[in-house]
């Protein structure tokens, strides 16, 4: 049996024989070597450790079907969103359709923030009801340094 250490002194063509031996078929053809052994480490150590649960399996198949997605931030009707930015504090009310910001309706808090800082932004970011993806607290270094901690969210 191949061992995961096997796996990284392995060529191009050990790899494609291990991938028909354990998967069937051939390697993809745009898949790297990398994204190859990845692969074929998962399921090495599926074959030894077991598989994932099967109530996680679903939710996986789900979520590739596009059946499943994460909620994304909903804000009730009434809702008040504040946020400092260079000195002046934007005031944004949630309406039944769209959002109320400096007397005119948007359809979307991406587009309120657009418009205050004149560069692309999330806006459910930007007004702090989610945080960023991968950054450590959830932060850019622009938003950090203009930022100066006035930023919560109110209900009218």
């Amino acid at each position: 049996m191949t061992s995961l250490a096997d796996l990284h002194t392995m060529d191009r063509v050990g790899l494609a024989k291990l991938w028909s031996d354990l998967l069937g078929g051939e390697v993809p053809a745009c898949m790297s070597q990398p994204m190859q052994r990845r692969f074929l480490a998962f399921e090495l150590q599926a074959r030894v450790e077991g598989d994932l649960p099967a109530a996680l399996r679903a939710r996986l198949d789900r979520i590739a079907a596009g059946e499943e997605r994460k909620p994304s931030p909903s804000l009730q009707p009434g809702a008040r969103l504040l946020r400092e930015w260079n000195g002046t504090t934007h005031v944004v009310d949630a309406l039944p359709e769209g959002f109320l910001w400096n007397g005119t309706r948007h359809h979307s808090l991406s587009a309120i923030a657009r418009a205050i800082t004149g560069t692309r932004w999330s806006g459910p970011r930007f007004f702090g009801l989610k945080r960023a993806g991968n950054a450590g607290d959830g932060k850019s270094n622009k938003d950090k340094s203009r930022k100066t901690g006035r930023q919560r969210r109110d209900r009218a």
